[in-house]
């Protein structure tokens, strides 16, 4: 005899950050199912975050979001993280002589202007003491930016979730999706599930999911950025040392647990899969960092890789898809989903419960068209 499916009133595939926290936002009085493929949550992009926070970073909806974000980063509500979410890092974009346009451009931005500092390279040097002095010709210092606990911020949203009687299902990978009475119908491998809607929350597998679903692609793109933990000489204040940019994003790295995080800022297109770090990226990454700094690097500790996922402007995607009523995307977040993660997830809450966007996000300047799939077919 089949089992009959289990209902709910909102099945979220994809158990990272964008889906966790949406599925908390939506609160105790709708039946949340979360759907996650792998034995834990967040193990793919939202695990292998850089796990920075500045509202400069990024385009326009992007700055927007993260903007729209930092109230519930600084205070978040009661009980929702033991510690502090946010910890002051600052960014430090330096330029070479020919990239002076690119820093100027940026330095020029409106939200640069309230906590960008023009720096001279030798101020630029007194910042990050590994920076060779013949490299820098100019430099902008962005002192409002942070690092994210991003695992305090997931759990926080994954307990929220549950105190409001809401599930996630790990080793749940999607095998089947099907209309159904109005509704969905989602077979995976924890069982049959049953909603009226249906949130694509699948990361770098996006489009796959709507595939299953008969639901179409928006051009999801997975790109593959790699990073590595390196030693660097002990320095006295190391680990208030700034995340350090290239104004091109050709290399970052900043202090980690007393080594240096080091990426080339690649961006290398990839089907969807577990992401695993490529030795030319990692060359790519010393060779770069070595000409900017007077580091001599001989040994990784670790390294590792993840998909930033985007469509065509770059642009997160929450909305519904026009093709496929009830089936919610929420996609596209890239390198900004850490960041923008508190008010995407409360915008697209506020989408799947039929309130439309938040007032204080609609006042920033956010509408439904920046984030809506319609917006896709013109590009």
């Amino acid at each position: 005899m089949t089992q009959a499916p289990q209902p709910f009133d909102v099945i979220v595939v994809g158990a990272g950050i964008a889906g966790v926290g949406a599925a908390a936002q939506l609160g105790s009085r709708q039946r949340v199912l979360v759907l996650e493929q792998e034995s834990q949550p967040g193990y793919h992009t939202t695990g292998r975050s850089a796990a920075v926070f500045a509202e400069s970073y990024g385009g326009a909806t992007v700055r927007l979001l993260s903007r729209a974000s930092r109230a519930f980063f600084t205070q978040p509500p009661a009980g929702f993280a033991a510690d502090a979410l946010l910890t002051p890092r600052g960014f430090l974009f330096v330029a070479r002589d020919d990239q002076r346009a690119e820093l100027e451009a940026l330095a020029s931005q409106g939200d640069m202007l309230g906590t960008g500092i023009r720096l001279s390279a030798a101020q630029a040097c007194e910042h990050m003491p590994l920076l060779r002095r013949d490299y820098v010709a100019d430099a902008l210092l962005d002192h409002g930016a942070s690092d994210i606990d991003v695992h305090a911020l997931h759990q926080g949203y994954a307990a929220m979730l549950r105190r409001n009687g809401g599930r996630i299902l790990c080793d749940a990978r999607v095998t089947a999706i099907e209309r159904h009475h109005g509704g969905w119908r989602v077979y995976s491998a924890a069982g049959m599930f049953e909603a009226p809607l249906l949130v694509n929350a699948a990361g770098a597998w996006a489009d796959e999911l709507a595939a299953l679903a008969g639901v179409a692609r928006i051009g999801l793109q997975p790109l593959r950025r790699t990073a590595a933990l390196v030693d660097v000489p002990r320095h006295d204040g190391m680990d208030r040392w700034p995340l350090t940019l290239d104004i091109d994003e050709d290399f970052y790295f900043k202090p980690d647990a007393g080594r240096l995080l080091i990426s080339p800022g690649d961006e290398t297109p990839s089907e969807p899969c577990d992401a695993v770090a490529d030795e030319m990226d990692l060359a790519i990454a010393v060779d770069r960092i070595e000409r900017a700094t007077t580091l001599d690097i001989r040994r990784m500790h670790s390294r590792w890789a993840g998909l930033r996922s985007f469509v065509a402007d770059r642009s997160p995607v929450a909305g519904f898809a026009p093709d496929a009523p009830g089936f919610f995307w929420l996609a596209g977040q890239g390198g900004y989903g850490i960041q923008t993660a508190p008010a995407l997830s409360r915008y697209a809450a506020a989408q799947l419960l039929g309130r439309g966007t938040p007032q204080e996000m609609a006042d920033m300047g956010l509408s439904a068209a920046a984030l809506g799939v319609e917006r896709l077919s013109a590009l």
